[in-house]
């Protein structure tokens, strides 16, 4: 398969470029595309050492029903055990080889041809093939799986796979997108398929196996024996273990009880680097996102005048100080300062502003007290809620917070069902823009956690998902529109963007992730 001069490096792979990837095995590019990261993530002059078990604290149980959701513990999971055809670098959108080997886009964006590896078993023995492609798609477009990406997966008509290791993909347009439809879906194993809702089993590619799972305890994985890159991974063992306290999980990186926490406050964090042996650990390129979110159905919040005067109350410098340790920066939209759709010109337009936000206020009816809800479980966020609290009491709004259970708080998020304001995070601005808008629970354009809706957003969100290179001019120019609809319709505030990190024994190395922060520990190594 040719690209043709038209076709951008985006959308197909140099010859040269996979036969050396494909010498060395899909699964090393897990490890070359985060050689930043692990530097960071503890790697030094440390030799890789063969055998061992990761214990990994995690704040959350996994909710296995929300397994292609990307949320709570689930991207650790589907790191360890799963595969997806394509990888991005954590640093930009150009895709690299994973299950798939190489590819060629149309040039009219209507449709995909990929070659997948041929030396790929799943955990069972079965042999990968192109129709597990097709059945990993279709599995991530069905609704009941509740999937970010599924209106992109729902938007492929046609499925080749007539040969069992080449695919072609037909789309009903363009998608600008489409590589981070194929860097996230994991491809999953048609024959268990019924036993993942119920976390029975999870039965993937990757380099470690499920063994087993105490609820609200602890998962653990096993070495692949069959993985396909030799000797690898090093580890024999990976436990999961549910550590739903913040000081807990600090309490037992420090007493060794845990290599690897995920719950640690920015301000332990800090003071880590200060604790011979022990280091923290920030993911690079996989970006997360600090918003208020507003339930527009609730009759104060429906006023966009509101929303307006809340988002110039908001004190982001400081939450960007305070609660995350000056690990991220301010932003009055989702884009990372990486995407190509950030500009400054157009993130600073709710810039903090007591005077702007009284006037608004002033506008409209008194508001009752709203409701603020947030995940109990994360400091950082009930830290936030606090200090939002406090910015809107300034100009004479009156907030409640409510703690919500980790769990709850992920349904209420799927299902629109918050009562008022809210604060968390969000992810997906990392990846091509018009994902955002067409994907992510708080932003899609055609249903969302705001119960917002406007022909315009959805026109903009619509037009920017259909230009067929997501990096290129016209994309562009898309995203321009499409920020102003966001501005303009503010039924998310953005507060910044932060660096997700995680807290790490000296004696871990070679740590890496996705853009997802799914675990990536095929390299990974206890010395």
């Amino acid at each position: 398969m040719n690209s043709s001069p038209g076709v951008n490096r985006r959308h197909f792979l140099r010859g040269a470029s996979v036969a050396a990837l494909a010498i060395v095995g899909g699964g090393a590019l897990a490890g070359c595309t985060s050689a930043v990261n692990q530097q960071r993530g503890g790697d030094d002059n440390a030799q890789p050492v063969r055998g061992g078990t990761l214990k990994y604290g995690v704040l959350a149980d996994l909710v296995p029903a929300n397994i292609l959701t990307n949320t709570g513990t689930t991207p650790y999971v589907v790191g360890l055990v799963y595969e997806t055809l394509v990888r991005y670098p954590n640093d930009k959108l150009e895709p690299g080889p994973l299950l798939a080997e190489k590819w060629a886009l149309a040039p009219d964006g209507l449709s995909i041809t990929l070659d997948l590896r041929e030396d790929v078993t799943f955990h069972s023995g079965r042999p990968f093939t192109s129709k597990d492609v097709e059945f990993a798609l279709r599995t991530y477009a069905d609704p009941k799986w509740s999937a970010q990406l599924k209106s992109t997966a729902a938007a492929i008509t046609g499925f080749d796979t007539s040969d069992p290791h080449r695919i072609t993909l037909t789309f009903a347009h363009p998608l600008g997108n489409i590589f981070d439809l194929l860097d996230t879906v994991p491809i999953l194993d048609s024959e268990t398929i019924d036993k993942v809702g119920t976390g029975e089993a999870f039965i993937g590619t990757g380099p470690f196996r499920f063994v087993s799972r105490v609820p609200n305890s602890q998962l653990v994985f096993e070495r692949n024996p069959a993985y396909r890159i030799p000797d690898r991974p090093y580890l024999d063992r990976v436990e999961l273990s549910v550590i739903t306290d913040n000081q807990a999980q600090l309490n037992a990186l420090q007493t060794g009880r845990i290599h690897l926490a995920d719950g640690i406050t920015y301000r332990d964090l800090e003071n880590l680097g200060k604790t011979n042996g022990l280091r923290s650990i920030r993911y690079e390129g996989a970006e997360l996102q600090l918003y208020v979110g507003a339930n527009v159905t609730v009759p104060a919040l429906a006023d966009v005048k509101l929303r307006q005067a809340i988002a110039y109350a908001l004190d982001r410098d400081r939450i960007i100080e305070e609660v995350f340790r000056g690990v991220g920066y301010a932003a009055n939209l989702p884009w990372p300062k990486g995407s190509p759709a950030y500009d400054e010109s157009r993130n600073t337009r709710f810039a903090r502003d007591l005077d702007k936000a009284r006037h608004l206020l002033a506008q409209v009816p008194k508001p009752p007290k709203l409701p603020l809800s947030f995940a109990s479980a994360t400091a950082t966020h009930e830290a936030a809620a606090q200090i939002v609290q406090a910015n809107l009491a300034e100009i004479g709004i009156e907030v409640e917070l409510v703690p919500t259970e980790a769990a709850t708080f992920v349904k209420q998020l799927i299902g629109a069902q918050f009562p008022g304001l809210w604060v968390t995070d969000h992810s997906w601005a990392q990846f091509t823009p018009s994902t955002l808008t067409v994907s992510a629970y708080p932003f899609n354009a055609r249903k969302n956690a705001s119960h917002y809706e406007s022909p315009a957003y959805l026109a903009a969100a619509d037009a920017a998902w259909k230009v067929s290179n997501g990096t290129g001019a016209e994309a562009v120019r898309a995203y321009r529109a499409l920020s102003d609809q966001l501005l303009d319709g503010l039924f998310l505030i953005e507060i910044g963007v932060r660096f997700h990190a995680a807290g790490s024994s000296g004696k871990l190395h070679g740590v890496g992730w996705t853009k997802r922060r799914e675990a990536v520990f095929t390299e990974t190594f206890l010395s």
